[in-house]
């Protein structure tokens, strides 16, 4: 007979085995209940603003979690364990029956979120085109929002392109697109441009003033060239200062890595090197300390994921670091409480 010790390290390692079980984000409990959440994890399933042909982006929530379990680790470098100081939980997908409406699924899950902020539950998602930030941020920033005590957010914004195209009236018929989010998020009240930071931009342009839309709503651009003249410790410092004590959100578009580092997204822009993943790590780790509300990882596109599903892999480490951030931010709050 297995004494209950011994059960405990069996059980430990089945749910590091991620062909073993249901899978769930991370292997945490299935409880759609925010209530009973720290840290709310989220599969947003929407693919309809992205605009394009490109629509499998909502396939991303169920392809991490089938590798998910592998990612269930403890943070070598911050000497975090989440699992154990936070209540974790996967809240299941937001249900979209309008999936082919793109304004009525941004409604969605603005209505999903604002569940999460009322509970006091901090989110990290998993898309999903890009669109789903703006309604995520709809619901847990600017007035009346319990996440950010009514205050805007800073963004923290990893990609290839800026989504600030507010000039563009629509994306294929997209108003609140993967497009525009970054746009009418400021002018709607939820962000706070002047202290948040874009990065990893390149590529060719579609017209040669692409930055301007971004720099006139006033949010700080490096781009890959500048990124490449300054360095990632200069990097690391604009964002610092930046963000500053603000509630910072970080959403990460998979499209501003190196095609070699995540194969599997939409929109890729193979025509100049993109971020390394030690470089985003880097930069990510660098926020620690700060009032992190929440986070997604978006564009997932694992119908052309490479077989080994690296893309889903990078996707799935890129969470679980956003997890460990905000679970240190909310043990910090906890003791200062106490």
């Amino acid at each position: 007979m297995t004494d209950q010790a011994t059960q405990e390290k069996l059980d430990a390692m089945l749910h590091g085995l991620y062909w073993w079980g249901v899978p769930t984000l991370f292997r945490c409990p299935i409880d759609p209940n925010p209530e009973n959440s720290d840290i709310a994890l989220v599969g947003v399933p929407h693919s309809t603003g992205n605009g394009t042909t490109e629509r499998d982006q909502h396939l991303g929530p169920r392809a991490v979690r089938n590798i998910s379990a592998l990612g269930r680790r403890v943070h070598k470098e911050f000497g975090v364990d989440p699992w154990k100081q936070c209540r974790i939980n996967d809240l299941g997908d937001v249900a979209l029956p309008e999936a082919n409406d793109n304004e009525a699924c941004i409604q969605r899950i603005t209505d999903f979120y604002r569940r999460i902020d009322a509970a006091g539950a901090r989110p990290v998602s998993v898309g999903g085109d890009h669109s789903v930030t703006g309604g995520i941020l709809q619901a847990i920033a600017g007035q009346g929002a319990k996440t950010t005590d009514g205050q805007k957010v800073s963004l923290l914004h990893f990609d290839a392109h800026t989504d600030a195209f507010h000039h563009i009236d629509h994306f294929l018929g997209a108003k609140k697109s993967a497009a525009h989010w970054a746009s009418y998020l400021v002018k709607d009240g939820h962000v706070d441009p002047h202290t948040s930071v874009q990065v990893g931009i390149r590529g060719n342009p579609r017209t040669l003033d692409w930055l301007e839309p971004s720099y006139d709503l006033g949010y700080e651009v490096i781009d890959m060239d500048r990124f490449a003249e300054i360095g990632i410790d200069h990097a690391i410092e604009i964002i610092d200062q930046r963000l500053g004590d603000s509630p910072v959100y970080i959403t990460f578009d998979l499209d501003c890595l190196d095609p070699t580092v995540a194969p599997g997204v939409a929109n890729i822009e193979a025509g100049m090197e993109g971020l390394r993943i030690n470089q985003v790590m880097r930069m990510i780790r660098s926020v620690k300390g700060k009032n992190i509300i929440g986070g997604d990882v978006v564009c997932l596109m694992p119908t052309k994921d490479s077989p080994n599903q690296i893309t889903s892999l990078v996707a799935n480490s890129l969470m679980f670091e956003m997890i460990t951030l905000i679970a240190d931010c909310i043990e910090y709050n906890r003791v200062t409480q106490e």
